[in-house]
């Protein structure tokens, strides 16, 4: 009798834990481009705040949290970010809408994914009231999409002037490789358009005066060129390439080319005794017919 009520009271106890009688600041959506995604692609999201017509002003410049969860509930990876309109900026019964795009971790797991999102301040790590489908702790489902193994055929190789690959924490998901001044990726030629994703950072801005810029060329045509932004934060370039400038062989060669390097030993600021010369650090490079 006494096990009986012991779980009856902790289901309540779960049950009680997802009710949140404060009043909703904004009604989350979220719009995937794709529900059928390929680990190491990328996929576009588009989200969208109805923020609430009785609000009250946002006191802080709250993040967006952005956790994807596998079919046992454990967080797999996430994607937090700040919205391009910082909080204290959004109105009662305005709309925020954005785009981003994520690219699916190299994470050992096929199945469906569920896609959680909240408000929280990375000060104090409150989370704000939303409207929705709550799973506990103001975490909101917004979304499912179905993870499946990569079987196109157009990987990119990261041929020459790259160091050796580098891997995060354990359970993150994250893997990148640090170019010299010119390194090359390499693909096979689907003869038809195509768009190249990129996904890069810079930790080491400290070190250049002005902003460190990019340079993507096939050949002697450049298809791209950008700054890094100096804040550190990561970058996703979307480069839509036609089938001529690929040219007529059967592997693709592109060449990347920054302006500056550093060397991570010769920067204070970055307390490192790393002794190589870097150029960029790119997580992803992706090609996608369209």
């Amino acid at each position: 009798m006494r096990i009986w009520l012991a779980v009856v009271l902790t289901a309540l106890a779960a049950a009680c834990s997802r009710v949140d009688d404060a009043p909703p600041v904004a009604t989350p959506t979220v719009v995937l481009s794709q529900r059928d995604v390929a680990i190491g692609s990328p996929i576009e999201m588009t989200y969208r705040f109805a923020v609430a017509s009785n609000a009250p002003a946002f006191a802080d410049d709250y993040w967006v949290f952005v956790h994807f969860i596998d079919s046992n509930g454990e967080l797999m990876w996430t994607d937090d970010h700040q919205p391009p309109t910082p909080t204290r900026q959004w109105k009662a019964g305005s709309t925020i809408e954005y785009e981003r795009t994520m690219f699916v971790p190299k994470f050992p797991y096929v199945g469906e994914t569920r896609v959680e999102v909240g408000l929280f301040s990375p000060a104090t790590n409150e989370r704000l009231p939303l409207a929705g489908e709550t799973e506990g702790q103001r975490a909101y489902r917004v979304a499912t999409f179905k993870m499946r193994l990569q079987t196109d055929n157009l990987f990119v190789i990261f041929r020459d002037g790259w160091y050796d690959a580098e891997v995060g924490g354990a359970g993150s998901g994250r893997e990148w490789q640090w170019s010299r001044t010119q390194a090359t990726f390499a693909f096979r030629n689907p003869r038809r358009d195509v768009r190249f994703y990129l996904e890069a950072d810079q930790p080491g801005a400290a070190a250049f005066g002005d902003p460190q810029r990019v340079e993507l060329r096939i050949g002697d045509t450049v298809v791209d060129a950008f700054p890094v932004p100096t804040s550190g934060a990561s970058l996703i370039r979307r480069v839509d390439i036609r089938a001529d400038r690929l040219g007529a062989g059967e592997t693709v060669e592109m060449t990347l080319s920054v302006d500056k390097t550093f060397v991570p030993a010769e920067v204070p600021e970055l307390k490192s005794s790393d002794p190589r010369e870097l150029g960029l650090r790119v997580f992803r490079a992706f090609v996608q017919p369209i």
